[in-house]
This record gives C-alpha cells, sequence and structure tokens, in this order.
C-alpha cells in the first residue's frame, strides 16, 4: 500500500508496506544494510563471502535479509542491470490520479511486470515509476496499456543525461 511520511515518497510496489507499523532493526541489521550497500563480490558464494566479513554464518545472513524482506524493510534485494545496455527499454513516467482512485490505480499500474519503483508524489503528478522493457520500442506499447487499463494518461519522461551516483544510506 502506497504511503506518505514526513513528505517523503515511499515504495507502493510492496504488499507488507503501508501498515504504518516500524520496524526495529538491531545492531546485526545496521551491519547488514550498511554491508550490503557496497554490492557483493563476484564470486561464487558471495553471500558467504559477506558472511564472514560480518563475523556471522551465511545461514544467518540469508535468513536476515528474507526477514527484511518480509517486515518491508526492504523493498527490492536484487541485481542493478542497465537495461539499455542489454537491449532493453528504461524511462520514468507520471500519472496526475484523484486521491479517491490512488490505491486503485496503483494496483492497476504495478499488476504490469514492467513497472518498478512506484512512489506517491506530493505534486499534481502524483504517481510515479520506472518502465523497463524488453525493447526500447516497447515503452509506448506498454504505456498506452496502462492508460487503456487506468483510463488515466501516461506522461513519459525519459532520460535525457545520465548520471551516477553512488547513494549510501547509512543505517
Amino acid at each position: 500500500m502506497p504511503i506518505v511520511n514526513g513528505g517523503r515518497a515511499m515504495p507502493l510496489s510492496d504488499k507488507s508496506r503501508g501498515t504504518g507499523a516500524a520496524v526495529e532493526l538491531d545492531a546485526l541489521d545496521r551491519r547488514i544494510l550498511n554491508r550490503l550497500q557496497d554490492g557483493l563480490p563476484i564470486v561464487e558464494a558471495p553471500f558467504a563471502v559477506v558472511a564472514q566479513e560480518l563475523e556471522i554464518e551465511e545461514q544467518m545472513l540469508l535468513e536476515r535479509l528474507n526477514d527484511l524482506r518480509e517486515s518491508g524493510v526492504l523493498s527490492r534485494f536484487g541485481p542493478m542491470y542497465h537495461a539499455e545496455r542489454l537491449g532493453g527499454g528504461l524511462t520514468l513516467a507520471a500519472m496526475s490520479i484523484p486521491e479517491i482512485y490512488f490505491n486503485a490505480v496503483a494496483e492497476e499500474v504495478n499488476a504490469f511486470a514492467e513497472v518498478a519503483h512506484n512512489y506517491r508524489r506530493e505534486h499534481r503528478l502524483n504517481m510515479w515509476f520506472v518502465l523497463a522493457t524488453e525493447t526500447p520500442e516497447r515503452i509506448g506499447d506498454v504505456i498506452a496499456a496502462i492508460e487503456a487499463a487506468t483510463g488515466y494518461p501516461v506522461y513519459n519522461m525519459p532520460k535525457q543525461e545520465e548520471f551516477h551516483v553512488r547513494l549510501h544510506l547509512p543505517v
């Protein structure tokens, strides 16, 4: 469920969100989250290496990650791919949805496999999401399908220039 917390955007795509319940992180959870923001090593058993660095068992690391996902602390955990370098399409999209229909439209939008990172914003364009498609040409098809499914226009905002900003959020 989508929520807005102190004006900050919160993910709409994770089913465990929206309860409003705070999740308490212990010192180990914090160490895990801080370490994993630096990425995984490219080795046969990356979680074993990270677990060793954290001085815990690999199974404990995997269980903690699963718990963080299930509690909604992590909305996603996985690799980041450069869709365009793989021949795919990627774009930012936005919609203006009346508040009374917001949750229902969010569910319709999130039902599309190509939709990721759907966020509520405090703005006239109050729903923002990323579309990742198998080909650049497919972006237009998915936008048309979302418009047909929801009855609302989708504003396509393809990137004009790319910047790499390493974001690390100390936990």
